[in-house]
């Protein structure tokens, strides 16, 4: 019986599962899937698998997802912006509450405002960061 790309995709989960325990050399485990992607019967996938030890190749797991989906990738930019732009505001409240002790303990006479030096520049990398990944405002269902 022919086999299918997806049984040809839960027998490489195997066979990685199987060179991750050591039961595959590095050079097994290339000659066992360039064998495997030429494969196109059940008979030949059992060839593959038959020296290891609990493959029934009729019970075999499906294959782990390869990629997230976009959607995980634009949540996860997301929460990093948020975290950013975060820190980013605590540093500069941090750097005016000290400009603003140093102002009020020498009577009132208030040093240049240097925290806009420190906010400023970060700030605008983080905005144009934000605006050139596009996802300032945009939220997925």
């Amino acid at each position: 019986m022919r086999a299918s790309d997806g049984d040809r995709d839960r027998v490489a989960e195997v066979l990685r599962e199987h060179y991750a325990q050591g039961r595959l050399t590095v050079e097994e485990f290339d000659e066992r899937l360039e064998q495997l992607y030429a494969s196109r019967t059940y008979g030949e996938l059992a060839t593959l698998t038959s020296d290891l030890p609990d493959v029934d190749l009729g019970r075999l797991p499906a294959p782990a997802p390869r990629s997230p989906e976009r959607r995980d990738i634009g949540q996860a930019q997301r929460k990093g912006l948020t975290a950013m732009w975060a820190t980013w505001g605590t540093a500069s409240g941090i750097n005016w509450a000290i400009w603003l002790i140093l102002g009020v303990t020498d009577g009132f006479d208030f040093p240049y405002p240097w925290p806009l030096w420190v906010m400023g520049p970060w700030g605008v990398v983080l905005l144009v960061t934000t605006i050139a990944t596009g996802l300032g405002g945009k939220r997925n269902p």
